[in-house]
């Protein structure tokens, strides 16, 4: 019997594929199992005696072996495979919606932005990715050796399946503008990351009129030798700076290996990812939809609250994760609440019209829009945020647990930290990971929170005071550093320069 249980992460299959200082845990055979519990467990759901499966992937190194090997598996299964090559994964699901193709059932290899040696799985059905309690049921498949039924040859269609994903695009920017050029005396800078969002540049910008000359890193590179392909990442973040301001673009755009998520540089230079580009967002959206609810991820400025309830709208700060934010948002809708933007600060945005789909393409799309309606009175999408507070102190670190029981550790110091005297910290009312407090005397917001995916502990401070973000990060410090595997070599150095 298999144990694929340890692959889970979050709604994902994710581990290590190629064995370097650890052993690669994320095998070709473990890929086949699962592609085949997915397989097994799709034709249950629909009942269908012959399904239609896509396979799509991004670059990293080990994505074409494992989407040959998923093929191979599936060969004998009596199925219609699409084999999309490189894709991405806002893609692999929308081929489960285009007349065209109507997919059962998608499989996107990938691991985000994550490192070339880590690799992953995702499952696509019509109607979303796959919830956990789903993956537990597909991992339980593949634990149990579950194959689909041999049966005829399958047949294997290969074509530019991604033609479709990106003529959506352009008549998404299109039909929003009245245009059919409408980035028309526009430069803009894409940059990839070396992953698999070259096409955005070529196939959806270039299309509707703008120059893309500029750009960068847009061919695929399973090494990601640029910088990491993280919008939240500073390096990768300063990379499209200089490109934006050194080219005198007019915009920059940048996407992480699997196009799900995104942020922007505006022509003067300032980066608009994080709570920034949630605050954007928010203002295309409210717009169109008063008084509407946003649902955010729990790691969000206090400025950023005040700036959507100026704008009439009501912040739901939720659990990080961006199927937290998305359930919650499906939820409230649900119930009648007009809930059109699910957003996490890692660049993750999904809106209701959109079939609620992370797609951070789809999110350039919307900003496209906004900004070449802007250009016609001289504004830049800047201006959109002029109100938004921003901390006078920011800090982010992520302390590294050293154990192998982590997750036991972090749930004793939220539990811990929650205990601390109220004369030291005041909890915020609508916390729901972690420890959200404030810290009157450092004039400062905390988070503390543990990672969806990592064994970390991620720590998020701001302040509106001089010094206040270190004062804070030192009653942390000594609160932390007792606790067995725990590293808080990165806390102390903070406190003490």
């Amino acid at each position: 019997m298999n144990n694929y249980d340890i692959l889970k992460s979050g709604t994902d299959i994710r581990g290590r594929a190629i064995a370097s200082d650890k052993p690669a845990v994320l095998t070709e055979q473990a890929v086949r199992d699962l592609a085949a519990a997915f397989v097994v467990w799709t034709v249950r759901r629909t009942s269908k005696t012959r399904c239609k499966i896509a396979v799509g992937r991004d670059c990293r190194l080990t994505g074409e072996n494992f989407a040959n090997a998923i093929i191979a598996e599936l060969k004998y299964a009596g199925l219609e495979i699409f084999d999309c090559g490189l894709f991405s994964t806002p893609a692999a699901f929308l081929v489960t919606r285009f007349p065209s193709m109507m997919a059962d059932g998608s499989i996107m290899i990938t691991a985000s932005h994550h490192p070339k040696d880590i690799n992953g799985l995702k499952f696509f059905t019509p109607d979303g990715g796959v919830n956990s309690e789903q993956l537990d049921q597909i991992i339980e498949l593949a634990n149990n050796g579950q194959k689909p039924v041999r049966s005829r040859t399958s047949t294997i269609i290969r074509r530019d399946f991604l033609r479709l994903y990106c003529d959506s695009l352009t008549e998404t920017v299109r039909k929003g503008t009245g245009l059919f050029l409408p980035l028309k005396g526009m430069k803009i800078v894409i940059d990839a990351g070396h992953g698999a969002g070259g096409f955005f540049a070529t196939r959806v910008v270039q299309p509707l009129g703008a120059d893309v000359s500029p750009s960068q890193f847009l061919e695929p590179d399973g090494t990601f030798p640029a910088h990491p392909p993280n919008p939240e990442n500073a390096e990768a973040m300063r990379s499209l700076q200089n490109r934006v301001l050194s080219s005198g673009a007019d915009l920059g755009i940048i996407f992480d290996a699997d196009v799900d998520r995104c942020a922007i540089v505006t022509s003067d230079g300032l980066e608009i990812n994080r709570y920034r580009l949630i605050a954007l967002a928010s203002a295309i959206v409210l717009r169109d939809h008063p008084n509407a609810t946003i649902v955010t991820d729990s790691v969000t400025t206090e400025g950023l609250r005040e700036f959507i309830q100026n704008l009439g709208g009501v912040q739901k700060r939720f659990k990080r994760g961006y199927r937290n934010v998305i359930d919650e948002a499906k939820r409230l809708c649900a119930e009648g609440v007009d809930a059109p933007l699910a957003i996490e600060s890692s660049g993750h945005a999904a809106f209701s019209d959109h079939y609620f789909l992370d797609d951070g393409a789809y999110l350039i799309a919307k900003i496209l829009i906004e900004y070449a309606n802007l250009r016609k009175y001289g504004k830049d999408l800047s201006s959109l945020i002029e109100g938004l507070a921003q901390p006078k102190e920011e800090m982010d670190i992520r302390l590294k647990f050293t154990s192998e029981d982590w997750r036991d550790t972090a749930e004793k110091i939220i539990v811990r930290l929650k205990g601390i005297s109220e004369r030291m910290l005041k909890l915020s009312d609508d916390n729901y990971e972690g420890v959200r407090a404030y810290v009157s005397h450092a004039d400062a917001y905390f988070i503390v929170r543990t990672s969806v995916h990592d064994p970390v502990l991620p720590i998020y401070i701001e302040s509106d005071k001089d010094g206040g973000t270190k004062i804070a990060a030192r009653l942390l410090y000594s609160f932390l550093k007792d606790f067995r595997g725990l590293d808080v070599e990165p806390l102390a150095r903070f406190v003490s320069a």
